[in-house]
């Protein structure tokens, strides 16, 4: 997965490459699937504007039939309910299920890129961390650190941004510590 920052867009590529290592090609394919989704999000409310599936390795001459289907990502947020919306749309006989786990790999992704922004935008000196108290709420319930009162939620009250204090974070009772120390 990769990911580029446009002006307020991200456009984030995740590549599949399905290799048999032990494959000459003579029996059958080294390279049995290579294929990229491109999503272009837009930033202030986490939607994709645009997606493009594209498969350059494929098994089935009739694969590449499904890639104008993934055009139905556009709209999505990656936000809440991204991954069943994804599951729901391409999920079994609806997709691909290559594309569809490229797809539903997006979310995450995306939302890393956020906050690894905001932490380099601090690291340039352009200002404090653009995710303060509040707005994290899109990471909620995402995963056990993220509960509502979970680790996360608990740092970010106490001060901690992403890319302060270090990485990995260090655990609330450090960041309790080297907060009330720094006063």
């Amino acid at each position: 997965m990769e990911v580029f920052r446009r002006d307020e867009y991200f456009a984030v590529v995740g590549t599949l490459h399905d290799e048999r290592p032990w494959a000459d090609g003579d029996y059958g394919p080294r390279d049995l699937h290579f294929m990229d989704l491109g999503l272009v999000v837009r930033l202030s409310d986490m939607t994709i504007v645009d997606a493009v599936a594209d498969m350059q390795t494929f098994p089935h001459a009739e694969c590449t039939d499904i890639e104008p289907k993934f055009r139905d990502l556009i709209g999505l947020s990656v936000a809440r309910g991204y991954s069943s919306a994804v599951q729901e749309r391409f999920g079994r006989e609806r997709g691909c299920s290559h594309l569809e786990f490229l797809a539903r790999a997006i979310g995450p992704v995306v939302v890393q890129g956020l906050t690894s922004a905001g932490a380099w935008q601090v690291e340039k000196g352009d200002g404090e961390h653009p995710m303060s108290e509040g707005g994290f709420s899109f990471l909620s319930n995402t995963c056990h650190i993220w509960t509502e009162d979970g680790p996360g939620a608990q740092k970010i009250a106490l001060g901690w941004r992403p890319g302060k204090l270090g990485y990995p974070a260090p655990t609330v009772a450090e960041i309790r510590r080297r907060m009330a120390e720094n006063g």
